[in-house]
């Protein structure tokens, strides 16, 4: 889990933007990537595309037992793994400058949850989904042929870890990029035209 802390904020392009956050992700089976985040404008550029990549994509929405496609959420985590690639490119040096022991960069941060969360996962189950899969036969629905695999389960939590590790790194790009929840957000609900005339 990210544990972020407001040390302070300035108003720019009409919206406040955190100076310094703590961060904190915590890695399944590999320990904890924390330090201080004092970004550049560079970073909170990068840090709010990032954001909007993982705010749109089914790695950070919970996977429930009967939802969704295994297949599929190892792609959208595969494309968060380009994307990622993408926008540290773009960016370039300027979003992982060299910073102090106990500090850290957006580049950093980004680099670390790539390496150490999704390309575990994606190596390791990628090619056992691929192998099952090809089991399936023709005739054979491939939403009921993945939900009898008797490692169904053990991907999706698997798949969960992972997912509260991005969660966690969302939450840090939203404070660094000074924008409004997108994750958690929900759109209010609309009154029936009986309800609206009442």
């Amino acid at each position: 889990m990210g544990l972020r802390q407001r040390l302070g904020r300035r108003r720019g392009g009409g919206r406040f933007k955190a100076q310094e956050i703590n961060v904190k992700l915590g890695i399944p089976f590999v320990g904890e990537i924390s330090g201080t985040w004092e970004p550049a404008d560079a970073e909170r550029q990068a840090a709010w595309e990032l954001y909007v990549e993982l705010a749109t994509r089914i790695s950070v929405v919970e996977l429930g037992e009967d939802e969704g496609l295994l297949r599929e959420a190892l792609s959208s985590l595969y494309t968060v793994f380009a994307t990622t690639r993408e926008i540290l490119r773009r960016y370039g040096p300027a979003v992982a400058p060299r910073v102090a022991p106990g500090k850290v960069t957006f580049g950093a941060l980004a680099v670390n949850v790539l390496n150490l969360s999704i390309r575990p996962l994606l190596g390791r189950w990628h090619p056992l989904l691929t192998a099952y899969e090809a089991k399936r036969g023709e005739q054979v629905d491939p939403v009921a042929h993945e939900r009898q695999w008797d490692r169904a389960a053990e991907l999706r939590a698997e798949i969960e870890s992972v997912r509260q590790v991005l969660l966690s790194l969302a939450q840090a790009l939203n404070e660094v990029a000074g924008v409004g929840d997108l994750i958690t957000v929900r759109v209010p609900q609309q009154a029936t035209p009986e309800e609206a005339t009442s």
